[in-house]
């Protein structure tokens, strides 16, 4: 069941999202070479705790941590380990959390050092898949951006509802035709978080369960952001103020539509 928002929740569902977003943040700072992606789970837990807040993902179905840390192949759910980042990588960062008994769930894939061109290309051409995806909330509008680039998006992950769980309906899938989704309405609280590949779409889940990696062993990013639909159009509940300059220009505005 679709569930909209009342004022109140999207009150308290700001405040964890914002929460999320000024960790996620601290993590993106974090990221050089030479720290592990350990590091930045142990920073996010205890930054998450100080809060008051819980980590949304640790023990979800048995995940063994805070955030989930995908590099390079990885697609998505990558577990944190003692390996060092090195100049070059790139490194997605998902992270939730708890507050008050509502979620927030952001993402955001960063370079290590100097990276490659394509890497570069990669992660700027996602970023803006997502901005698309918000102003749209359709798919297709994430699809076409990607694959105009000369990249594709993965098709096993999609975004999803958020709000008292971590997961809630409706999926938003970033692909395919527009205008079979549900209806949007004021007050659903959306997380949208197009997944890309460098070559093609394909991924496998390794032994541990959890670390989705390419096929092909291409590059992948992953951009999230949590938003609410709105009578004025969409609001961003995991962009900072200090970010606000990314999203300029992105149109955040447009009656309610079909995802």
């Amino acid at each position: 069941m679709i569930v909209c928002r009342s004022k109140a929740e999207i009150d308290k569902l700001r405040r964890v999202n914002q929460l999320v977003a000024e960790v996620l943040a601290e993590l993106r700072r974090m990221a050089a070479p030479g720290v592990t992606t350990a590091d930045i789970d142990r920073v996010a837990e205890e930054r998450v705790r100080a809060a008051g807040a819980e980590p949304a993902f640790k023990g979800y179905h048995g995940y063994p941590a805070t955030v989930c840390v995908s590099a390079n192949e990885q697609v998505v759910h990558g577990i944190p380990s003692k390996r060092p980042l090195v100049e070059g990588d790139i490194l997605s960062i998902d992270m939730g959390a708890r507050l008050d008994g509502f979620f927030g769930d952001c993402a955001v894939t960063v370079p290590i050092g100097t990276v490659s061109p394509q890497a570069s290309e990669l992660l700027r051409v996602t970023e803006e898949a997502l901005f698309h995806g918000i102003e749209a909330v359709i798919g297709a509008a994430i699809q076409q951006h990607v694959e105009a680039h000369g990249f594709s998006v993965v098709r096993e992950f999609v975004g999803h509802g958020i709000g008292t769980a971590l997961h809630e309906e409706p999926q938003i899938a970033n692909y395919g035709p527009g205008g079979r989704g549900p209806r949007l309405a004021e007050g659903m609280v959306l997380a949208i978080e197009p997944m890309v590949n460098a070559g093609k779409p394909a991924v496998k889940v390794l032994s541990d369960g959890w670390t989705a990696v390419t096929r092909d062993g291409s590059l992948s990013a992953h951009f999230e952001h949590a938003v609410v639909v709105s009578a004025e159009g969409r609001e961003i509940l995991t962009l900072l103020p200090a970010d606000a300059a990314r999203a300029a220009g992105r149109a955040l505005s447009g009656a309610p539509t079909e995802a």
